[in-house]
């Protein structure tokens, strides 16, 4: 929701998430967010109508801004990507910080009405932007993933995509939810598309918001139930079921996919 800038004024000092394209600017000494009153943020000045509240974060306000494409002068500070973010292992951190670019990316893309092609206002009390001239209103995107952890025996099977290849990383499988479709004919839909196999005893684990650009991902835990691995060569170029013991790369635990690994190695070590 957008603010007075009188009321932020008077706060003493406040968390600003700044956005410079695709980048968040940070403190340079401690790598996180810049901490400072308004008055010692002079570069964004001119970028009031671009404040967005975003609650609090450890104790004091919070509030993005987004500058656009502009290069800012940033003497004591560095810019950070998302995924610097993330790779920081910081989960508050990266939790508020993918919340705040989902909404910038969002006022971005909906400037203008995609209904009659007018100009389009936020809306003061809610994160929403309505035209004026037909009234169409548009909230940020929300495009609904699956994750799913897959377990045979005391194996786990990890995928490795074209993305992640060169990090020589292996993850969960993964995938969008196709207009109607339930979240669970998803998760077999993809698994079989993605790998060959087919799944039982499909469990619901969790979720987490994915800013990457704009993903709610739903995670489940599974187990084997038939077939053989065979990999689509699309998205996915190498798949295996692992032996708790050796796996190979995996995401951090603060991630939904680490959380889902984490989790299947438990009820592996249980079963033994």
């Amino acid at each position: 929701m957008l603010l007075d800038i009188e009321k932020i004024g008077h706060e003493q000092h406040a968390h600003w998430i700044i956005f410079t394209g695709d980048r968040i600017v940070a403190n340079k000494q401690q790598a996180k967010l810049i901490e400072a009153n308004w008055q010692q943020l002079a570069m964004i000045h001119q970028y009031q109508d671009q404040i967005i509240s975003l609650g609090e974060y450890e104790g004091k306000p919070c509030y993005a801004v987004d500058v656009g494409t502009e290069q800012l002068a940033l003497d004591d500070y560095e810019t950070m990507s998302l995924r610097g973010v993330f790779m920081s292992h910081n989960e508050s951190l990266f939790s508020i910080v993918a919340r705040a670019w989902q909404w910038v990316l969002f006022r971005r893309t909906h400037r203008y009405c995609g209904q009659c092609g007018s100009t389009m206002q936020q809306v003061g009390w809610e994160m929403a932007t309505q035209c004026h001239s037909c009234r169409h209103r548009c909230y940020p995107r929300v495009s609904p993933c699956i994750i799913v952890a897959i377990k045979k025996h005391d194996k786990i099977l990890l995928a490795q995509g074209k993305a992640q290849k060169e990090r020589k990383m292996f993850s969960t499988l993964a995938g969008f939810v196709e207009s109607g479709e339930s979240l669970e004919q998803a998760v077999h839909r993809e698994v079989f598309e993605e790998v060959g196999v087919k799944i039982k005893n499909l469990e619901y684990f969790g979720s987490q918001p994915w800013p990457f650009p704009h993903s709610l991902m739903m995670g489940f835990l599974a187990d084997h139930d038939s077939g053989e691995i065979n990999v689509d060569g699309d998205e996915i170029i190498e798949a295996h079921w692992f032996d708790v013991d050796e796996l190979p790369f995996v995401p951090p635990n603060m991630s939904i996919a680490g959380k889902l690994i984490e989790a299947t190695l438990e009820r592996i070590a249980n079963r033994s």
